[in-house]
């Protein structure tokens, strides 16, 4: 486990985590927003992680964690992204349109900043989001980030806006 909030447990995915993130990289908002990773079958989803986020804890430290609700179910994954055309790590998050607007996007990235102030060295944290995607330039806001122009996305050859964060770390008591 990586960190537990009032209503949510974040962990680290697994292969076992496939059918779920391949429902989820299906999904209509996350093809719409966040783009087609081409994962098609259990199979592919499996790959994805294995490349992705498992490869990430073992580089960084960090990556993209699974978001579990107070029933264990997988609602979404949010987490650290180290991303090679991004200087600094990205935050990023997604999650299964049944769980929108019930504030658990932002009550995961909460969690996942504070996990980066407190056990990383990262100063800064950035996101990208697509113009077009509203709610998620506002949790973004509402979670402290500051538009800081726009950015190429070079696979997609898309340009999305771009916000930065400076971490602060809390005093030990």
């Amino acid at each position: 486990m990586i960190c537990k909030t009032l209503r949510l447990t974040l962990r680290e995915l697994q292969l076992r985590d496939a059918a779920f993130a391949l429902r989820l990289y299906s999904d209509p908002a996350f093809l719409r927003h966040i783009g087609d990773k081409g994962v098609r079958t259990v199979e592919d989803a499996e790959n994805n992680l294995q490349q992705g986020a498992i490869a990430s804890y073992a580089q960084h430290g960090y990556g993209m964690w699974l978001v579990e609700n107070q029933q264990g179910q997988s609602i979404g994954m949010c987490g650290l992204i180290k991303r090679d055309f991004l200087t600094e790590t990205d935050l990023g998050y997604a999650y299964l349109p049944e769980f929108f607007g019930m504030g658990y996007a932002y009550e995961a990235a909460q969690a996942v900043l504070a996990y980066a102030a407190d056990h990383t060295a990262l100063k800064t944290v950035v996101a990208i989001v697509s113009p077009a995607n509203l709610p998620s330039k506002s949790l973004l806001q509402k979670l402290g980030f500051e538009q800081d122009g726009q950015v190429l996305v070079p696979d997609k050859n898309e340009m999305v806006d771009f916000y930065r964060m400076y971490l602060t770390k809390k005093p030990a008591i």
